[in-house]
């Protein structure tokens, strides 16, 4: 019988090995040695690729002469999020694989590592990269300190607006701080991204939600604009027996407490069960793996071909020994104080659904136990209603949605939840829309 979740019993020194850098950065000589083999195309494909827009041709054209400073300004002067989209975005389906390189049947040009490369540079160094204008007399309120709002805030401040930041949590960074995979973005290395676009004199208040310590009233009232990015809310339920029992967690709560404690400070179980298939399942699966775990199962109800995360993150976790289990639904979670196992049953596709996927259909007589002492719960988060409400923005498809002029939104609450370099781009045509709107209207 399986027990419930402990500590993990790995050596200290052992645990930072597991959650060491995924990537090890470039040396100087490998940089150089790297940024010799672009081509420079003129209409370079990386860039079109990429959702911000990253000049890449012209930041490894600086690499190659040594001027790691530009680099670092062309990257984040596009990408106010560039060394965290270095160590977490989803390069291989982006800039890395639409390099024409692919096209001769060659290496694409490791494009995240010159990235991280000269963003490394600029915040070993604490370089300031940017100035901020002369103040404008005209006043911006974000909700969220998250990628959106942050990159929102690099422009307008950069513009001369008075920018202040709201955020909820203790820290800013959103998901950068509280919710990637430990071996690709440290909290420390996403703090020190962000303390570069406070230091433009972005104004951060932490500890405060809006709708509890400040109504967004008065934030109407009080700003001449306000940009929403407060990304999304709690993770969706199964809706079914067993599921609040101990033993039962969040993705995102197991990874942030992993992000914000020692390592040995986060308890894992033995037999782990993670129920989901996308990006955020396969860091809670393989960090539980990491932590100690002697065996973790991932769940998911359709086909592998199916499944959302990325085929670089699936072949992470088989490569971490994770066991998939396709075709499989959840049906009740097993335990009186706490979780033994969760009962399943097979599944096979079944007619399309309104959104043309094929939806699953149980097997009878498939009912089967997987034995576990710990579930983590990886199912997608919902939009934040309450929040919606108390702001009277619309929900529309899953997505919020302003129809106040002086109201913007963008990243994961307007998207749905994308990655960190699309939030980056949302903040940064909010930023856009804002000041060529405060600019018609004189504010």
């Amino acid at each position: 019988m399986p027990t419930p979740d402990v500590t993990p019993t790995l050596s200290t020194e052992q645990l930072e090995r597991n959650f060491a850098d995924i990537a090890a950065p470039l040396t100087s000589d490998a940089a150089l040695l790297e940024a010799a083999k672009c081509l420079f195309c003129y209409d370079a494909p990386c860039t079109h690729a990429c959702p911000t827009h990253i000049d890449v041709p012209a930041f490894i054209k600086k690499i190659e002469t040594g001027n790691l400073k530009g680099s670092a300004r062309v990257i984040l002067d596009a990408n106010p999020m560039g060394h965290s989209c270095a160590r977490a975005c989803p390069v291989e389906v982006l800039c890395e694989g639409a390099c024409v390189l692919n096209d001769r049947d060659e290496q694409p040009i490791k494009i995240a590592l010159l990235q991280r490369h000269a963003t490394d540079y600029a915040l070993e160094h604490k370089l300031a990269l940017f100035e901020p204008a002369e103040l404008n007399g005209k006043k911006v309120a974000i909700v969220g300190a998250g990628p959106a709002g942050l990159s929102c805030a690099q422009d307008l401040r950069r513009w001369g607006y008075a920018v202040t930041v709201f955020e909820a949590n203790d820290q800013p960074g959103g998901l950068n701080t509280y919710g990637i995979a430990e071996y690709k973005l440290r909290a420390e290395t996403a703090l020190a991204e962000v303390q570069m676009i406070l230091d433009l004199g972005v104004t951060l208040r932490t500890g405060v939600s809006v709708g509890r310590d400040v109504s967004f009233d008065e934030l109407e009232r009080g700003f001449d604009a306000v940009f929403v990015g407060v990304g999304l809310g709690a993770t969706r339920r199964l809706e079914i027996p067993g599921e609040d029992l101990p033993g039962v967690h969040e993705a995102l709560a197991f990874i942030e407490h992993l992000k914000t404690h020692r390592y040995a400070d986060t308890r894992v179980g033995r037999a782990v069960v993670v129920i989901g298939a996308g990006n955020t399942a396969i860091d809670a699966a393989t960090q539980a793996k990491r932590l100690g775990a002697e065996h973790v199962t991932i769940v998911y109800r359709r086909a592998a071909d199916d499944m959302p995360a990325y085929d670089y993150e699936y072949d992470l976790a088989k490569r971490d020994g994770c066991e998939f289990r396709f075709h499989t639904a959840p049906k009740r979670i097993l335990g009186v104080d706490h979780v033994t196992g969760i009962e399943c049953v097979r599944t096979e596709p079944g007619e399309p659904g309104a959104d043309g996927r094929r939806r699953p259909v149980e097997v009878p007589e498939s009912t089967h136990v997987i034995e576990c002492d710990m579930v983590i719960k990886a199912l997608g988060q919902v939009v934040r209603d309450d929040f919606a409400r108390a702001a009277s923005l619309t929900i529309e498809d899953g997505r919020m949605v302003s129809t106040k002029p002086t109201v913007f939104v963008g990243g994961d609450c307007a998207n749905g939840g994308a990655e960190i370099v699309n939030a980056a781009a949302e903040g940064k045509r909010a930023a856009a829309a804002i000041h060529a709107y405060l600019q018609e209207t004189g504010g």
